[in-house]
């Protein structure tokens, strides 16, 4: 079920699937929607209705001027309120990771349990410069989102890649651009310490995101945090490895 409401004059999308009596925010990434959790969606467990935003720019929700970390907080918060969620569990992949936890430290007090998913360090992430200008400048260009995606994942499914550059067509080439060099600068490390929930970080075999790189970036600074693998993923494992990463989440949450 799509709802929608208007914030700051704008349209904002999210996405309800079940009726469980447990909530469950799932907060994607860069480069995608919400639709980048729809193999995962099916595989979680029937005890959760499943809240699931399209950031400011993507998916059916509208593009605007900035695209700060902050900015993202604040639009998460606007649509878990509409969605009556007053204490939840949350999810975040990729960027969406480090939405959650900046999300975490500043609402504590309504995150029950914490996943973050191959997830980009608080402190952000600095790429070489070939992959830099690869990454900053592909908005809108298929030939550069599929090479991306290449570059980041290891097992897709058949279908997924055309799924998933469709979906990153639809996004405006200055969410992209804004968006990248918000996840990349980071600096909100030091929120860290105020995360509460008991937090599980999912790490794969992603290129960019080597488990020590992981442990030592968003698992050791947060307290009660631990680490799990689902191998053979790559940057994506809702999409590479959906059935052992719910495996996981439902065992977690």
């Amino acid at each position: 079920m799509k709802k929608t409401l208007q914030k700051d004059g704008r349209t904002l999308a999210y996405h309800i699937h079940g009726e469980g009596s447990e909530d469950l925010v799932l907060v994607h990434g860069w480069m995608v929607s919400g639709a980048v959790f729809n193999r995962l969606l099916p595989l979680l467990d029937k005890r959760f209705r499943v809240i699931i935003p399209d950031h400011r720019g993507a998916g059916h929700s509208a593009s605007c001027d900035t695209y700060h970390l902050e900015d993202y907080v604040a639009d998460v918060d606007a649509i878990v309120q509409d969605a009556g969620a007053s204490s939840f569990n949350l999810l975040g992949h990729s960027m969406g990771g480090q939405i959650a936890q900046l999300y975490a430290a500043t609402h504590p007090e309504k995150v029950k349990k914490l996943a973050l998913v191959t997830p980009v360090p608080a402190s952000g992430m600095q790429l070489p410069p070939e992959a830099h200008e690869l990454f900053i400048n592909a908005g809108e260009k298929r030939e550069m989102l599929s090479a991306i995606i290449g570059m980041a994942t290891l097992d897709l499914p058949e279908g997924a890649l055309d799924e998933m550059l469709d979906d990153a067509m639809t996004i405006p080439a200055d969410c992209i651009r804004q968006s990248y060099e918000s996840w990349t600068g980071g600096g909100i490390e030091g929120c860290l310490e105020k995360i509460e929930a008991t937090t599980l970080v999912v790490g794969s075999d992603d290129p960019f995101l080597p488990h020590d790189f992981l442990k030592a970036a968003v698992v050791e600074p947060i307290k009660n945090a631990s680490f799990a693998v689902v191998a053979g993923a790559g940057h994506y494992p809702q999409i590479e490895r959906s059935g052992e990463l719910a495996a996981v989440l439902n065992d977690f949450y």
